[in-house]
This record gives structure tokens, C-alpha cells and sequence, in this order.
């Protein structure tokens, strides 16, 4: 399987660099910087709200090219939730997004885990996986829930 050329990430030293790399790239429908943050691997994997699972980073950049000539995204990353390891980082995000509509500006909120990598070429993403989420949301759940499925 060939690679898609990157040009080298901007990004500093750790997984947290590379999350605001990542969502400023959004931001600015910056899609070389965007795919710089991505680990130069085969098996790196996207999947958005209702959305197949993206398997590399020819389809990955495909899929954000195609979100970013729909005009600039309003995202914030909001509420991160970090596990960290020597070699790893996950990331739990809270996504307002802002969305224009013929009523006027309207958020909505994905529920996103980010995974990173140390690599050679400095932390890089390996994983994103976005939800839908909702306003109720906005508030984290640490108890155990009453039902179970």
C-alpha cells in the first residue's frame, strides 16, 4: 500500500502540542497542517459521527478535504479527559461545534476519543473517533450508571 507524501508537522513535544495542532488545522480548514499531525501509518484510523470507518491516510485526508470545501468548521475542543503511558496518549473530548442555519449560529456536540503515538517524528494521531453527542452532555457522568446494557 503506498503512502501519501506529509510535509513535516509544526508540532512541539507532546500529545497535548499535537491536539491544538489538530484543532487549529480545523479551524482554518488548514489540510496539510491537519494531516501532519496524523502518524505516517497504514493502519491510522477515522471515523465521523455516522460515518464509515476510514482505514489510512489517503482516505482520511479525502474525507476532511471533502468537509473542509463546505466551508471552515467552528470547533472547540472542550472538557479533555487524558489516560497517559510512556508511548500513548488518550484523549476524551468534548466537540462544541458551531453550525449555521437559516435561523441563525446553533451548537452541536461530538464526543471524540483521540489517540496518539510517540514517534520518530514526535507525537503523532492514530486514532479519531467522533459521536454524536448532545447539549445534556455538557455535564461528566462519574458514577456508575443505574442500568447497564
Amino acid at each position: 500500500m503506498s503512502k501519501i507524501k506529509k510535509t513535516a508537522a509544526t508540532v512541539g513535544g507532546s500529545a497535548d502540542d499535537t491536539e491544538t495542532k489538530f484543532y487549529e488545522a480545523l479551524q482554518t480548514s488548514d489540510l496539510d497542517r491537519l494531516m501532519a499531525c496524523w502518524a505516517d501509518e497504514d493502519e491510522v484510523i477515522c471515523v465521523h459521527p455516522g460515518g464509515p470507518r476510514l482505514i489510512g491516510l489517503g482516505a482520511i485526508r479525502a474525507a476532511f478535504e471533502s468537509m473542509f470545501s463546505n466551508g471552515t468548521l467552528r470547533i472547540e475542543a472542550q472538557s479533555v479527559r487524558k489516560i497517559e503511558a510512556m508511548g500513548s496518549s488518550v484523549h476524551s473530548v468534548r466537540e462544541r461545534i458551531e453550525i449555521l442555519t437559516n435561523e441563525g449560529p446553533l451548537d452541536a456536540f461530538v464526543m471524540a476519543t483521540n489517540v496518539y503515538h510517540k514517534t520518530a517524528q514526535g507525537w503523532r494521531l492514530v486514532a479519531h473517533h467522533a459521536s454524536p453527542g448532545n447539549p445534556r452532555e455538557a455535564e461528566d457522568v462519574t458514577e456508575r450508571p443505574p442500568v447497564l446494557h
